[in-house]
């Protein structure tokens, strides 16, 4: 089994060669879905090195984006293994990126991973605003919506969506789930969603248990 520390730490580390040593050698090993999982939430652990990086100036934008872009390698090199978990078609997501926040990696990830499980995932970017939810919702009748942000505005803007879900008659047909560094528990209850995460692993769980 592949030694998760070292891998999160070479996240951490912004590691590209060991990063995808690691994950190609984890892949020939014939793993199984779950462990992929595992391999995911390590390298999200690693992420969260990066931030705090970034957040002591000791890590650059450019970083960041690098850092991006080293996860959807990744993800793209797990996901035959992913899908492995999938044997069904479990149903239709929307996600986005909520008005005035441009951060995506988080939900890059969500949506990779909910795709390699078995959802229909609808992207609609960043910077989504409330009315572009609405559209999307109405036109592919999705079973969940999911909404990401990073900055603390996002809270506001997540709320405003689910206004506006409200308003167009659409709430009580989709469940909602929250994900972002500002969530958490009594985030979700002011937003009024369904569920919150941080932690896009146990985000898609939350959906299957919905479907199921």
């Amino acid at each position: 089994m592949i030694d998760l520390q070292v891998l999160t730490q070479a996240v951490g580390d912004l590691d590209e060669n060991t990063i995808l040593t690691m994950i190609n050698d984890f892949v020939a090993t014939n793993p199984s879905g779950e462990d992929a999982q595992k391999v995911v939430f390590a390298c999200q652990q690693g992420m969260a090195i990066v931030g705090e990086l970034f957040e002591k100036n000791e890590y650059y934008v450019g970083d960041l984006i690098f850092a991006g872009e080293l996860l959807s390698k990744t993800i793209d090199l797990l996901k035959p293994v992913l899908s492995s978990v999938a044997t069904q078609k479990f149903g239709s997501i929307v996600i986005g990126t909520v008005a005035g926040d441009l951060h995506d990696i988080g939900k890059n990830i969500f949506g990779s991973m909910a795709e390699a499980a078995g959802f229909d995932v609808y992207d609609l970017g960043i910077d989504v605003s409330p009315s572009a939810f609405v559209e999307k919702v109405k036109e592919v009748k999705p079973q969940i919506v999911g909404m990401s942000g990073v900055l603390t505005l996002a809270i506001d803007s997540m709320k405003n969506t689910v206004n506006a879900l409200n308003e167009a008659g659409l709430r009580d047909s989709v469940k909602i789930i929250i994900g972002g560094n500002p969530v958490n528990e009594d985030a979700c209850k002011q937003i009024g969603a369904d569920a919150f995460t941080t932690n896009a692993a146990e985000g898609l769980k939350t959906c299957q248990g919905w479907v199921k």
